[in-house]
């Protein structure tokens, strides 16, 4: 019997088109000054309010002249000096030059700049060892964006080049799509908090350490409620008080299909969730859906399952609802330097690290305990080796496709 056809084990592209297909864009924006928009989304067009450059410049320091007053070794008077915010008004006279700056606006009646370095300043004026192109060390206005140029689209993540560019043409502000607000808890009285002594069976609760890191590296507005114990009130409480505040509810944990747990039991009193098998290793069990006002999230709860599956599917879903839409991982052939265990089934996101020499793309795995309670598998990896779901062990040689990490998980 092939994976997908034994009963509740879903492929990852099901679950993941499931997931885009359930969350809605959302429609409520604000707007922000510039200094305030780093990593926001852009919730409408943006246009130039000015041209690049706002006028013609000078890209040289050197002299600002009419190229037809010039013939080499005869020396052109300095009738000014233009500075970059102390442009020369007046016109340039026959014959004339004019000292002028890098980034100066150039004055009436240049046409070309020569640079200094070809240039001798004398008694009787400035003599050229040699007359340029025309128009030559000149920036045109409006060569780099024209007014009304659009320079962002809607879905955009700002960065720090965006801002610098909207800066650059006169935007000061902008329309952004408001944050994601996300309720982020953990569900167990065996967890401690790091720096907590452990008692005999406790854990330490790394899920929700791992999990409220890469959320802000999405840019989300976090409600970390923290642990809540195993009682039916208090997260039920948890759970009514995400679904108020929050858009999305997430979790990890409690949600293996068949498992006696509060947090499962509640979640169908409560909401319209789906409880899948993902044929996806690691990060089998996982539940997605509505509650009465915000989306849930329920993640595996072993470390790197829980981890991973936030990476490929949590945060496809917080893009979509903040939208920027569905942001694939770039992918990559490589050759496996030694052989990798596989047995088919499910599709394998084991842990590597890609390498670029002399052309060829090699990966190796960055440990050989793959588990999913491994999380030291994760520390030192750069990508995803994506073994194929019907696939059986690789040998040492054999060709793999990588995923690469993305900023969120560097």
């Amino acid at each position: 019997m092939a994976c997908c056809d034994q009963p509740g084990l879903m492929p990852f592209e099901q679950g993941l088109d499931k997931i885009l297909a359930t969350v809605t864009p959302c429609i409520e924006t604000e707007t922000v000054p510039l200094q305030l928009a780093l990593n926001r989304v852009l919730a409408e067009p943006v246009s130039a309010k000015a041209q690049v450059p706002s006028c013609d410049n000078s890209a040289m320091d050197g002299y600002a002249l009419r190229l037809a007053d010039l013939t080499p070794g005869i020396a052109l008077p300095v009738q000014a000096r233009a500075l970059a915010g102390h442009p020369v008004l007046e016109a340039l006279k026959p014959g004339h030059c004019i000292r002028i700056m890098t980034g100066a606006a150039m004055p009436q009646g240049c046409d070309t700049v020569v640079m200094q370095e070809n240039a001798e300043v004398t008694e009787a004026g400035v003599l050229f060892s040699k007359a340029p192109p025309l128009g030559d060390n000149v920036r045109r206005a409006g060569e780099n964006v024209t007014e009304r140029q659009v320079v962002g689209q809607p879905g955009q993540v700002l960065s720090a080049i965006d801002l610098g560019l909207l800066a650059t043409v006169g935007v000061s502000e902008v329309l952004v799509v408001r944050k994601a607000r996300v309720a982020l808890f953990s569900t167990g009285d065996e967890l401690r908090q790091p720096g907590e002594p452990l008692n005999y069976g406790d854990l330490y609760d790394s899920n929700r350490v791992a999990i409220h890191a890469l959320l802000k590296r999405l840019g989300v507005e976090i409600l970390d409620l923290g642990v809540i114990a195993d009682d039916p009130d208090a997260i039920r409480n948890a759970f009514k008080r995400g679904d108020q505040e929050c858009d999305f509810v997430i979790t990890s944990g409690g949600v293996s299909v068949g498992e006696a747990d509060y947090t499962r039991d509640i979640l169908t009193e409560m909401g319209d969730i789906d409880f899948w098998k993902l044929a996806i290793k690691p990060g089998k069990p996982l539940a997605f859906g509505r509650l009465e006002h915000s989306y849930f999230l329920g993640l595996p709860g072993n470390p790197v399952s829980s981890l991973v599956t936030l990476h490929l599917l949590g945060s496809q879903a917080l893009r979509q609802f903040m939208g920027i839409g569905h942001q694939p991982l770039k992918r990559l052939t490589a050759i496996s330097l030694e052989a990798l265990k596989k047995s088919p089934g499910r599709m394998d996101f084991q842990r590597g690290v890609w390498r670029q020499e002399d052309g060829e793309i090699t990966v190796s795995s960055t440990a050989s305990n793959q588990g999913s309670h491994v999380f030291s598998s994760l520390q030192n990896a750069n990508c995803y080796i994506a073994l194929e779901q019907d696939r059986g062990p690789v040998k040492a040689g054999e060709s793999v496709t990588l995923w690469l990490f993305d900023e969120l998980m560097k």
